[in-house]
């Protein structure tokens, strides 16, 4: 049994369907369905019990996946550690998230760290009002943005995810009376907004400064932290944007996250400065999309 077999095998025995495992491993169904008959005809016994409804592993199956798993992932760790080395892949990379995003792409840093063991990750936190200039700087190799990023002198790489966007109120707010709100709702209260050198357009992409109908978005203010955005909300007196996954890493009991029917979710995704880009970036790069291909 070559490798690609095992690969076949352990991803048809997680996704139980030969459409999405053809999908993710990028082969056709029939390909898959090959590879597994013949599996199945070297070891003498059927893999999965299958209906034109259902795709389910037999106990042979079952005791095949458990036995090839461990030793499937450490040869491909050891494959991606040689080719790193042989590629002079090592040293360090600077990431720059914002909020709880860096756990967000967890799947993302597990594979690269599988790949480039030797590679030390370094965290930095970007604030919003202010996403490029830590690129531009140096101060960040590769930053995790929500797009669009429109910039001459910077890369946007692959889309990590995409995120529904929440509106925070403090549980007085009119606003949070409603179990979820429209983007027509927005232009009847005052909106945080990023203090800083943000790009308009891109601070648009994540606030909007008009409603559906046009109608203006008003500002309440500007902030620089999201620790100011927080302790702002709390206070009552306005509300604000953000991406879904705050409401799971930021449960404050003053604050309610409401979900916005009829807004786009945000997008994000890698970028680097075009004029500093290293192999050590393209491998990064090319995790990242490894890791969202087979999700």
């Amino acid at each position: 049994m070559d490798l690609r077999d095992i690969q076949i095998f352990l991803t048809l025995a997680e996704e139980l369907h030969f459409g999405r495992t053809a999908e993710r491993l990028r082969l056709t169904p029939a390909r898959v369905s090959q590879s597994i008959k013949k599996q199945e005809r070297r070891i003498g016994a059927p893999l999965f019990h299958r209906t034109t409804r259902t795709v389910r592993l037999t106990p042979l199956g079952e005791q095949l996946q458990r036995r090839l798993s461990e030793g499937y992932e450490q040869i491909v760790a050891g494959i991606d550690a040689v080719t790193a080395a042989a590629r002079g892949i090592s040293g360090s990379l600077a990431l720059g998230t914002m909020g709880a995003m860096a756990r967000a792409i967890g799947d993302v840093l597990d594979l690269f760290r599988s790949r480039y063991p030797d590679v030390e990750l370094r965290f930095r936190e970007i604030h919003p009002p202010d996403p490029l200039t830590p690129l531009r700087s140096g101060e960040v190799d590769v930053g995790v943005l929500w797009l669009p990023v429109r910039e001459p002198d910077l890369t946007v790489g692959p889309v990590l995810r995409a995120s529904p966007i929440m509106v925070m109120a403090a549980p007085a707010h009119p606003l949070a009376a409603q179990d979820a709100v429209t983007l027509e709702d927005l232009g009847d209260h005052a909106v945080l907004g990023p203090a800083g050198p943000i790009p308009e357009y891109m601070e648009a992409g994540l606030i909007p400064f008009h409603t559906s109908s046009g109608r203006p978005i008003r500002r309440a203010g500007r902030v620089n932290t999201f620790q100011e955005v927080l302790t702002t909300i709390a206070d009552g007196h306005a509300v604000a944007l953000t991406q879904a996954e705050a409401a799971d890493y930021y449960p404050w009991p003053d604050i309610r996250y409401l979900p916005i029917r009829d807004a786009p979710p945000s997008r994000w995704a890698l970028v680097w400065k075009s004029a500093a880009e290293t192999p050590l970036i393209r491998a990064f790069a090319e995790a990242a999309a490894d890791a969202r291909s087979s999700t």
